[in-house]
């Protein structure tokens, strides 16, 4: 039984008139239910114009029905379905019934007329089929159903060809008595005096539908006064919404802008309210399981005793500098956001007020000065939870690399380059990676991006002849892997206590590798997911240019592509 049906039943009972308005799609109905009609026409008209073809039986039974369940399914109010002469003969209607009853629609018009017939407003050709021929039909309809809920309204159409009243009277003792559960009296004359007179002259008890397609002025208080039940504005929201299309298209391609339609267009906001994007968030956050990632940017420092570009960071940490009209911080929480993660933690220390971002947290590090990036590490992710990717603040790198890291599957993942040794000399001290078959490096130099190798040594004075690649500044640490890291730290803190750790000359002045090389040493696996570039340090006045210039000339192939 369809409860639509039960419901279409029910408000024939309790309503002095049903108010129906026509749709072809799914948010025509969801906006006929918020203005409060009672049920939803599905339109032959619409959806055939929706498709550009005539109503004229060009579409296809599924088309229409497909149409129809698109309505069902938007709305929670009866949808009543124009299904023209039932798309054939008696054996084409029982199927017909079949499949819309099973769809869960409330009910299914079939007018009186040849198959395959035309809209009823075009002049010419409205031939009418036998009252034997349609009685059958309906008979077959009334048989083909399973609820008696479901209704079959047959539509009369004797007004519309020119037969007279007399035949529409004839026809519709006929149909009341074949089972039908409900009459559309259809007229193309601009007043309701025709059907008034029907509704007076019939002696039946069935309800009766109106379309006041051409007799507009009536109003549905009116139709209920004169016995009708069911009143159906058939196609006005179509006419609609092509007038308000046309004129808004017109006006922004005659003025290259939108500005003279947005006041009278809808909202943004609007049209995700509509989607149900509010519900989505809810279910979202309801149903799906998937792990929180965090993203923590070391900002403390201050770059200016490193580099040579001082001057551009008197007023600033490096992570705000301008590249190519957007800040570094912009560039690298894009990429994070494009993958997933909307989390992000920037420790800020020298110029910190400076920071700013959209959804950005700044964690402030009070002790930038005398420490380093492990302590603002911890500083930021002391109570995370779920997976976590740390970056340094002067690195920008392609969405590939990051989406590579991102499927790794071990606990902790380093990017490391396999070409450092290509590259020209650099000022800084780097962090250099011995991975646990450096030998295999010239193989390795022709495998995929993403090999996986386990890393042994990580460190900056490590013997350029032992190591085959550097760290890039980026990791990932499942939820597991960043627990690891956490205890490694405090673990650090209490044995190291006053003492030199590694490259550092104290625990808290510790850099990230030194943490690194603590938990391997510690037996911790931490692997390094290869590269060949795809990233870039902005650590000189050199690799500012350089990076600017990358950008300006990608933003240039754009603009001519």
């Amino acid at each position: 039984m369809s409860d639509k049906a039960a419901a279409l039943r029910n408000l024939l009972e309790t309503r002095k008139i049903v108010r129906v308005m026509g749709a072809h799609h799914g948010l025509g109905a969801k906006l006929i239910e918020q203005a409060g009609f009672d049920s939803v026409w599905a339109s032959g008209l619409e959806i055939s114009t929706a498709h550009v073809v005539p109503d004229a039986n060009i579409l296809t039974m599924t088309e229409n029905l497909d149409a129809a369940r698109g309505l069902n399914d938007a709305c929670g109010i009866p949808v009543i379905c124009d299904c023209d002469t039932g798309y054939g003969n008696a054996a084409n209607v029982i199927h017909m019934i079949k499949k819309y009853e099973a769809a869960g629609l409330a009910a299914a018009v079939i007018e009186d007329k040849h198959f395959p017939k035309v809209n009823s407003f075009v002049p010419g050709r409205q031939d009418l089929a036998s009252i034997e021929e349609f009685c059958g039909k309906l008979e077959a309809a009334k048989n083909a159903k399973h609820s008696a809920d479901f209704m079959v309204i047959a539509r009369i159409e004797a007004l519309i060809a020119g037969w007279g009243m007399e035949e529409a009277l004839k026809r519709a003792q006929a149909y009341t008595e074949a089972g039908a559960d409900g009459l559309v009296i259809h007229s193309k004359v601009n007043t309701p005096d025709e059907i008034y007179e029907f509704a007076k002259r019939y002696k039946g008890k069935l309800p009766l539908v109106a379309i006041p397609t051409m007799y507009y002025d009536v109003t549905a208080d009116q139709l209920a006064e004169h016995g009708f039940k069911i009143v159906i504005y058939a196609n006005q929201g179509l006419r609609a919404s092509i007038r308000a299309m046309q004129e808004t298209f017109k006006s922004i391609y005659e003025t290259g802008s939108t500005a003279a339609v947005e006041s009278r267009i809808t909202s943004m906001k609007e049209v995700f309210e509509l989607q149900g994007m509010g519900t989505l968030k809810d279910t979202e956050t309801k149903y799906l399981k998937t792990e929180k990632m965090h993203v923590i940017v070391p900002a403390a420092g201050d770059a200016r005793k490193h580099a040579d570009f001082s001057t551009l960071l008197e007023d600033k940490p490096l992570c705000m500098l301008e590249i190519a009209g957007k800040t570094l911080l912009q560039h690298q929480a894009e990429l994070f956001r494009g993958a997933g993660a909307t989390d992000i933690h920037v420790i800020g220390g020298y110029k910190r007020e400076s920071i700013r971002g959209d959804n950005i947290n700044v964690v402030p590090n009070p002790e930038w000065a005398q420490t380093h990036v492990a302590y603002s590490v911890m500083r930021a992710g002391e109570n995370l939870k779920g997976k976590c990717l740390i970056a340094y603040s002067d690195i920008l790198f392609d969405r590939q690399v990051l989406s590579l890291l991102l499927k790794s599957p071990n606990a902790i993942t380093l990017v490391i380059d396999r070409a450092y040794k290509t590259l020209p000399a650099r000022s800084k001290a780097l962090e250099l990676v011995m991975t646990e078959n450096p030998a295999e490096g010239e193989k390795n130099r022709r495998m995929a991006l993403n090999t996986l190798k386990p890393v042994r040594k990580i460190a900056k004075n490590l013997d350029r002849a032992k190591a085959d690649c550097e760290f890039a500044g980026i990791a990932l640490f499942q939820e597991t892997g960043f627990q690891k890291l956490r205890e490694a730290w405090q673990q650090a803190r209490q044995k190291f206590q006053g003492k030199p750790f590694y490259e550092a000359s104290a625990v808290e002045k510790a850099s990230l590798t030194d943490l690194l090389q603590y938990m391997i040493d510690l037996g911790t696996p931490i692997y390094g997911m290869e590269v060949e570039h795809g990233w870039s340090e902005i650590h000189s006045l050199e690799d500012y240019r350089r990076v600017s210039q990358y950008f300006k000339a990608t933003e240039n192939l754009s603009n001519v592509s």
